[in-house]
């Protein structure tokens, strides 16, 4: 599996730890503590000048020139320090589940590679880093005014203080001969591929498969975080192979995480942790607890409607099923329900809803393809409804012939109170949509919108509202945010090497070429992004893949958004189906649950998302047919 939820302690606890790595863990302490506290502010700061120049712009008609550009030099060191501190807690994305399944000793070893490759990476871009952005001080911004230098300067100084992390891990691993012989294998791979270079130089654009594919692949299944694994083979490949400079990579991975439409993701995912917080979510699922409770799988269809609902809001799976699980999940087992299908279902219902905005993923889609949020959001909704009728079959034939887990009905007045108590909180996804529709908002704005909703509602209606709990939230949607961000920084600077050399000019002309046009495209599509789904997660995967294949859809006369339903529901399917998906076993972490309980209730989950992504593919008019 693939995950960022499994931490890695930052350290040992004081309590066993002497000496040097007794001041490590305390110096690492302190500076964990000023990086979460700076990187939270910066999310707060961000939601403070984006709303600042909604308002302006349309409350009182007169623009804040800079707010967008001040935006996005906050953004860059957001997404640098939000990085820190996912590498301090262990919460870079990556593939686990061949280290898991290996001996503990063998596991650790794993562990620390995937450590001092990331080290590797850190030490060999620090320099370009500071060129780069030494270089960006002659440059200076156009509304502001000041040197460019103010917001390149995040890539050196994070790159800096993810090497201070990570080398202090590493001296405080317990077993220091695993980490010398992690780094000793890390060092002869450097130096194979460094005395090989003249050999590498006369292969041509079998680098590709020698760095993109068998390298990737490699350090992937070993555990190495994602972001590090693309960043590292793109490094590689333009250092040994090419006369490129290496402040290459530093720029196209700053041009891959400071998007500014890209600042949605910390945004929205700050609003679903809020959205928690709040007790909003558990309102809508109460209200649809009173009205299906009692028809037989009652709650199985609330859990179905409740993340259609919810994912309007939040943007982020995680958050989406943390809202979810915890009511419903208990209530289910009281009444029945076999924790194996719980935990099917909760994972097949966060593939379903993958294309409902303010998804991330179709966020991701339109900052790299360049098609309209707006568009997207709106061809969203049809295809997750497809998809949860499927499921909604699935459940009333397995609940057909069953008794005993249905609960009293409820009469009207209880589900009109409910319905009352819950308005607000369903309302919150309406809004969000018709804000961007209408153009009050952007995609990226919009999401400060629902964050003041969020905490007028919290305060004034649900009274439930802990500002004890905003640091560790911020700080939270910071880590996340950079896992995240700094992902999509390296898979952009991978795909800008994949398109120098020519590889998509040659996918391009390839898949153009097959017979059968537009139909051959989007089977193999299909099955493409099911895999890479499973094995890369949808933002990577759309990042690095996206610029190369939906221009050859649209040159086949594909619609660009039904095009992107089609990939994202895949891609929803591969990262929810075990045993590879890391949505699975997010789900089954989330609910509780062994993962092997669900394994085979999964199987007639996945066939009907199957059927419904069938039935979206062939009618088009499902995606584009409320786009205005």
């Amino acid at each position: 599996m693939m995950t960022s939820s499994s931490k890695a302690p930052p350290g040992l606890a004081l309590a066993e730890t002497t000496g040097l790595p007794r001041i490590l863990t305390l110096l690492e302490a302190g500076l964990g503590r000023v990086v979460e506290t700076a990187a939270g502010l910066l999310v707060l700061a961000e939601v403070v000048i984006l709303l600042a120049g909604v308002v302006s712009r349309y409350v009182f008609h007169a623009p804040l020139v800079w707010s967008d550009e001040l935006a996005s030099i906050l953004f860059l060191w957001l997404a640098m320090l939000g990085s820190v501190v996912a590498l301090r807690r262990g919460e870079h994305m990556r593939m686990t589940a061949i280290v898991n399944a290996v001996s503990p000793g063998a596991r650790a070893v794993c562990e620390a590679v995937g450590l001092v490759a990331a080290l590797a990476f850190l030490a060999l871009i620090f320099h370009p880093a500071y060129e780069y952005a030494a270089d960006e001080i002659y440059i200076t911004t156009p509304a502001l005014e000041i040197p460019n230098v103010w917001r390149a300067a995040a890539l050196p100084v994070g790159v800096g203080l993810m090497i201070v992390v990570a080398v202090s891990r590493l001296l405080r691993q317990p077993d220091w001969k695993r980490t010398a012989l992690a780094a000793a294998a890390v060092v002869a791979v450097c130096a194979a591929a460094y005395m090989a270079q003249p050999a590498l130089k006369t292969l041509g654009n079998l680098n590709l498969v020698v760095f993109f594919v068998i390298f990737v692949g490699a350090t992937v299944l070993a555990g190495v975080p994602i972001a590090f694994c693309f960043a590292l083979a793109t490094f590689g490949y333009l250092a040994l192979t090419t006369s490129m400079p290496l402040t290459i990579v530093v720029s196209r991975m700053d041009e891959g995480m400071s998007h500014l439409i890209l600042l949605a993701v910390p945004l929205f995912v700050f609003l679903g942790v809020l959205i928690d917080m709040t007790g909003m979510g558990f309102a809508m699922v109460r209200f649809l607890g009173n009205l299906l409770g009692h028809v037989r799988g009652g709650l199985s269809y609330v859990l179905v409607g409740a993340m259609y609902l919810v994912s309007g809001i939040s943007g982020s799976k995680a958050a989406d099923m943390a809202a979810i699980a915890p009511v419903l999940v208990p209530e289910m087992e009281k009444r029945g329900s076999k924790r194996g299908d719980l935990l099917a279902l909760l994972s097949a219902t966060g593939a379903q809803t993958e294309t409902i905005p303010p998804s991330l993923v179709l966020i991701t889609v339109g900052s790299v393809t360049g098609i309209s949020i707006a568009a997207l959001f709106a061809g969203g909704l049809v295809p997750a409804l497809v998809l949860g009728i499927c499921l909604c079959f699935v459940i009333w034939y397995r609940h057909r012939g069953l008794t005993g887990i249905t609960a009293p009905k409820v009469g009207l007045p209880e589900i009109g109170r409910s319905l009352l108590i819950a308005l607000p909180a369903i309302i919150l996804p309406f809004l969000i949509r018709a804000a961007v529709i209408e153009g009050v908002a952007t995609a990226t704005e919009v999401s400060t919108l629902g964050i003041v909703y969020a905490v007028v509602v919290g305060l004034l209606v649900y009274r439930k509202f802990d500002w004890r709990r905003i640091g560790p939230m911020l700080a939270d949607t910071a880590s996340l945010s950079g896992a995240i961000l700094l992902i999509i920084g390296g898979a952009t600077a991978m795909g800008w090497a994949l398109t120098q050399s020519g590889f998509s000019t040659s996918l391009a002309n390839f898949m153009g070429s097959l017979p059968g046009g537009a139909t051959t495209f989007l089977g193999i599509s299909l099955i493409a992004f099911v895999i890479l789904g499973s094995l890369l997660e949808g933002i990577p995967a759309i990042v690095l893949f996206g610029p190369l294949m939906f221009p050859i859809a649209k040159q086949l006369g594909i619609h660009e958004v039904h095009y992107a339903m089609v990939v994202v529901i895949a891609m929803g399917i591969g990262l929810f189906a075990p045993p590879f998906g890391v949505g699975y076993y997010a789900a089954a972490a989330i609910a509780k649950i062994n993962p092997d309980e669900g394994m085979k209730p999964m199987v007639a989950y996945i066939l009907a998302m199957i059927v419904g992504l069938v039935i979206v593919t062939l009618f088009p008019i499902l995606s584009t047919g409320f786009i205005p």
